[in-house]
């Protein structure tokens, strides 16, 4: 089911006010930005705007029939493709679903709207499959493709879109939404929270709601027992099997970006306050170039994961806790 959004989020208003006074509109349309920015949440009220008999600047009425048939996740014109599970390919018959679906007669006499989420997960037939739809659009039909990565889509299929960037808000207006979304979360978690989803509030909200705090405070405390020689590479990656590999990649990775600034003097003290004196530790201990070599390594396997790669998880963890270790060793 779409998320029942009427309005975007507030640092997408301009976005939402200049599209919204538009006469004509694309067939198709690409947003495209950081993930947790507010993407599926525009997407959810500009298709809701498209169907709505009287949408105002704002957006959907929420009252007519049409919206009355969206909320309750029945309209028939409205198409949500999506993968069967998360993390899983979009495969080519949701794609001839779609072109059936479009090829209709609008059931409610208005316009239909497919919403494609993440446009990003279509394997090379479905991709393949949608071209056709894009170069030969219906009239009064909308095609809302939402995507993390557009680079990873087939550039006919970009240049067919009309691309909308859906950018982060600045830092304080992150803070003063995530304080109003989490009223009792002190200040300090949420910064943490903000700077683990590096600067994108839903992202910030979602990793809240999987009680990311107390993972990364369970991870910090292994990475630096490892470093002591508390607990062997095996052991840890044992110890980390509840957390999500892709939180793991990500402070890793992060880590591994503060480490370059502190070696090559561009920021004298780590951001990451849990983490400060464990990078800062390493980071006069390493060469540039070694710490280069990890970089690539690390962001060589996060392509792998990103691309649905069947990672050996425990195996995988054991050695980039044992190369992660080894940066420490260097003399």
């Amino acid at each position: 089911m779409l998320e029942q959004a009427r309005t975007p989020l507030p640092w997408h208003e301009p976005l939402w006010a200049a599209l919204a006074a538009q006469q004509q509109f694309a067939h198709a349309y690409l947003f495209c930005g950081p993930a947790g920015a507010g993407k599926r949440r525009f997407a959810a009220a500009f298709a809701g705007w498209l169907m709505c008999d009287q949408p105002g600047p704002q957006g959907p009425c929420q009252q007519c029939r049409s919206c009355l048939l969206r909320q309750a996740g029945s309209h028939p014109d409205l198409l949500l493709i999506e993968p069967e599970e998360e993390g899983k390919a979009i495969r080519v018959d949701a794609i001839r679903q779609l072109v059936g679906f479009i090829n209709q007669t609008a059931q409610q006499g208005g316009r239909k709207v497919v919403v494609l989420h993440p446009a990003e997960a279509m394997n090379q037939n479905a991709a393949n499959a949608l071209l056709k739809s894009l170069e030969e659009p219906t009239a009064e039909t909308y095609l809302l493709l939402i995507s993390d990565q557009p680079s990873r889509l087939l550039p006919t299929i970009r240049s067919r879109c009309r691309v909308q960037p859906l950018g982060l808000p600045g830092l304080q207006r992150a803070q003063d939404w995530l304080g109003a979304e989490l009223p009792d979360v002190d200040d300090s978690q949420r910064t943490l929270l903000l700077q683990m989803a590096m600067g994108a509030p839903l992202r910030a909200l979602d990793l809240h709601q999987q009680g990311a705090v107390a993972q990364r405070e369970k991870v910090v405390d292994g990475v630096k027992a490892l470093l002591k020689g508390q607990i062997s590479a095996p052991r840890l990656a044992e110890q980390w099997n509840s957390i999500a590999l892709d939180l793991l990649l990500d402070w890793f990775a992060a880590w591994t970006l503060e480490l370059l600034k502190l070696n090559q003097g561009a920021q004298e003290t780590a951001s990451s306050a849990d983490m400060d004196k464990v990078l800062g530790y390493l980071a006069s201990r390493i060469q540039a170039s070694e710490l280069l070599d990890w970089q690539d390594w690390l962001l060589q396997h996060r392509r792998q994961f990103d691309n649905k790669a069947n990672l050996n998880r425990q195996l995988f963890l054991e050695k980039l806790l044992a190369r992660w270790k080894m940066l420490a060793e260097r003399r």
